[in-house]
């Protein structure tokens, strides 16, 4: 199993370390794992001037599965648009056509005091977000900010084409058969044609699906409903930026963006597998972060593109073991806990398994 391992910006390196000590114990344990790291992000502009450098990008291609920490950080906000760390996290999603992105939000019981939420409005949450990666108003053309009528002017286009929407339709409605067959299709149709030919094109991929029950919801209600009520859901699909703002609303369900992994998948289960959260410039390099989400990333990689389950739940349950051990990090501590660093959980976790 060849891995790409790409730590990136900010506590990237610091967070992707820890699961490469998991990966470790796995491959003392007799799986067969390769990896080799490279730079993405301001990482990859400083060592080429390219936040995808073309051998980064190449490693990637190789590889089964691709690890990543987080990308970004101040130093690089004055840099022309092409060139900022995130366009090389766009450009991989779309070179490796990553087009399914899986976001699942699992709630530990012993961090129902770590939500935002009271822990009854919480406890129990179980869902999974199915965001499409590679279209939407992040990839659609024209876009740019031109002068009109003596004016500065910004534009970005919504685009989907109906293969686009389909074939993420196809990966949800999976997923949804494998857990409560209840789907959630996330839009605002009652505004934007993108979004009307989005629920026409769900309604048609639906009737493949009669065992799973279809629901559809503007989001704007579905952000109040994720908030009010987060149980109701057990799968939402939506599209790329809905998706990306409701993914990290549904983290601090959970007690933390720290906790929540995700796997971006193209068509044949090849995957990059990354914590949802960011960079973090402010806590990177201090040992603070919290490596849980990246070590559940691993965890994702070997259920989706290694379709190794055992492997899978082995990882799920050393963390589950350590916070029932009562070990948090700075994000999700509350009193009567104990606190650790990043790299004391990441020891735990391997501990643990």
């Amino acid at each position: 199993m060849k891995i790409a391992v790409l730590p990136g910006d900010g506590i990237g390196p610091e967070i992707v370390a820890q699961a490469v000590k998991v990966l470790e114990v796995l491959r003392a344990d007799g799986a067969k794992i390769e990896m080799e790291s490279a730079p993405i992000g301001g990482a990859g502009y400083d060592a080429a001037g390219d936040p995808l450098p073309d051998a980064t990008l190449k490693l990637a291609r190789a590889a089964d599965a691709v690890l990543l920490g987080a990308v970004g950080g101040p130093q690089y906000d004055t840099l022309d648009r092409p060139l900022r760390p995130e366009r090389g996290l766009l450009r991989i999603r779309k070179e490796l056509n990553l087009f399914a992105n899986l976001r699942p939000a699992l709630l530990y019981p012993e961090l129902a005091g770590a939500s935002s939420l009271k822990p009854e409005v919480v406890s129990g949450l179980d869902l999974m977000i199915v965001r499409e990666l590679t279209g939407d108003v992040y990839f659609g053309q024209p876009r740019g900010i031109e002068v009109r009528n003596g004016e500065r002017v910004g534009f970005n286009t919504m685009l989907y084409s109906e293969s686009e929407v389909r074939r993420v339709a196809h990966v949800a409605f999976g997923i949804a058969m494998k857990r409560g067959r209840k789907l959630c299709s996330v839009e605002k149709a009652n505004v934007l044609e993108c979004s009307e030919l989005w629920k026409e094109v769900m309604i048609e991929v639906a009737k493949d699906y009669p065992e799973v029950a279809l629901s559809h919801m503007y989001v704007d209600n579905a952000a109040m409903q994720l908030i009010r009520a987060p149980k109701q859901f057990d799968t939402i699909v939506t599209g790329n930026i809905f998706g990306d703002i409701l993914s990290d609303a549904a983290s601090m369900l959970s007690g933390s963006i720290g906790m929540l992994p995700s796997a971006s998948l193209d068509e044949h289960n090849k995957g990059m597998y990354e914590p949802i959260h960011g960079s973090a410039p402010d806590i990177a390099g201090r040992n603070l972060a919290n490596p849980l989400a990246t070590i559940l990333s691993v965890a994702m990689m070997y259920r989706y593109t290694f379709a190794d389950l055992a492997t899978a739940d082995r990882i799920e349950n050393a963390v589950k073991k350590v916070i029932a051990q009562g070990l948090r990090t700075g994000d999700i501590w509350t009193e009567g806990t104990q606190k650790v660093s990043c790299s004391e959980m990441g020891d735990a976790v391997v501990a643990a398994l």
